[in-house]
């Protein structure tokens, strides 16, 4: 819903970093943007220790550590990411496909339980744990980075009039069918496999991958190693070409269309990103506390902020003339907002002291 509107504003009206310039003044959209791109920057963090990690488990290189895999990773998107719109949109696509064979294979050698699978569609509020855990979620699937994107690169996919809506629409649909079932195919694998095998607590980066070959055989392993290196990968590019996109546009005009301030933003960006191992040294943050902890701090500072400068963007008449949301989008956008900040309400405070203290 968040980025069919996002989508809607570029295609009307403009980006959303240009909206913030517009509204808020260059000098405090430039803050917030900056302010959003520290979360991108820590999911960048966690993504290149899980793609370390992953390999030095895959491969058997534990005496080597996962670290210097963290630095070529990071290297290694940073080539990727400076590469053109098209080139780079057919290997993400390519990678999600190959995740949503794998995922789907892995879940139906698991054998789950149909009945239990439909009763875990219905919500209920577990332990206080399970709140962080809940944001982290969120905060991984329901990317704020896309929304500035999509209203970005809508010229890029060529949508620039209301008759490209469709279209749009059509494309969004596929593409979160695509992520949604694998998204479902992980959860159900990890309920039918983890618990039966005896494992309560996710102590290691392995422990998925270690259930799924005592139940499955090694295969399954593989098969998840192999997903979670593509599904870490294959992140880090969008995520981090927002900030070289929000930036600059925050800034003005005479920088927004700039390929070199771009790249620059990208490559620094991603640069950061890498330091993983230096994150792990001084803040004594486990792998799996990064996978955990720094999507939860995006649902707690970047979603809330983004859904509310897009339900702004997407109301204001100046920007989406005649084209604004009718009172229906509104509610339901109200819906994402209510949901974003009582999130960042619940386990704003806990996710941030586990950040500073060591984890969990």
């Amino acid at each position: 819903m968040a980025q069919d509107m996002s989508a809607r504003l570029g295609i009307h009206g403009d980006s959303l970093a240009a909206f913030a310039r517009e509204k808020l003044g260059s000098t405090v959209a430039t803050v917030v943007m900056v302010l959003l791109s520290v979360g991108c920057v820590a999911w960048t963090l966690e993504l290149t220790a899980a793609v370390g990690k992953g390999i030095v488990v895959l491969l058997d290189l534990q005496a080597i550590g996962w670290q210097p895999f963290a630095y070529l990773t990071g290297l290694a998107a940073i080539i990727i990411g400076i590469l053109g719109y098209d080139a780079v949109e057919k290997l993400m696509v390519a990678m999600m496909m190959i995740l949503l064979i794998a995922y789907v294979l892995v879940a139906g050698a698991s054998s789950p339980n149909l009945a239990a699978v439909a009763s875990g569609f219905v919500p209920s509020l577990g332990a206080a744990g399970a709140v962080t855990l809940a944001v982290s979620i969120l905060g991984t699937t329901a990317l704020w980075p896309n929304f500035f994107l999509e209203s970005q690169l809508v010229e890029e996919k060529g949508w620039t009039d209301r008759t490209d809506i469709p279209t749009m629409r059509r494309d969004l649909a596929i593409g979160y069918a695509v992520g949604g079932i694998t998204t479902i195919t992980i959860v159900v694998a990890a309920a039918a496999v983890l618990r039966p095998a005896g494992y309560e607590q996710l102590q290691t980066f392995l422990t998925p991958g270690r259930a799924l070959a005592s139940i499955l055989g090694e295969w399954a392993m593989v098969v998840f190693l192999v997903g979670t290196l593509a599904a870490a990968f294959n992140s880090i590019i969008p995520i981090m070409w927002a900030p070289a996109h929000m930036i600059p546009t925050a800034i003005g005009d005479s920088y927004a269309d700039s390929t070199r301030v771009f790249r620059f933003v990208y490559v620094g960006g991603v640069a950061l990103g890498s330091l993983s191992p230096l994150v792990h040294h001084y803040l004594g943050l486990s792998v799996i506390d990064m996978i955990i902890l720094f999507p939860a701090y995006n649902g707690v500072v970047g979603l809330p902020i983004t859904a509310l400068l897009l339900f702004w963007a997407v109301n204001d008449g100046d920007v989406m003339d005649t084209y604004t949301n009718d009172w229906k989008l509104n509610v339901l956008n109200s819906a994402l907002i209510l949901l974003a900040v009582y999130s960042a309400w619940s386990a704003g405070q806990s996710v941030i002291n586990a950040i500073l203290t060591g984890g969990f």
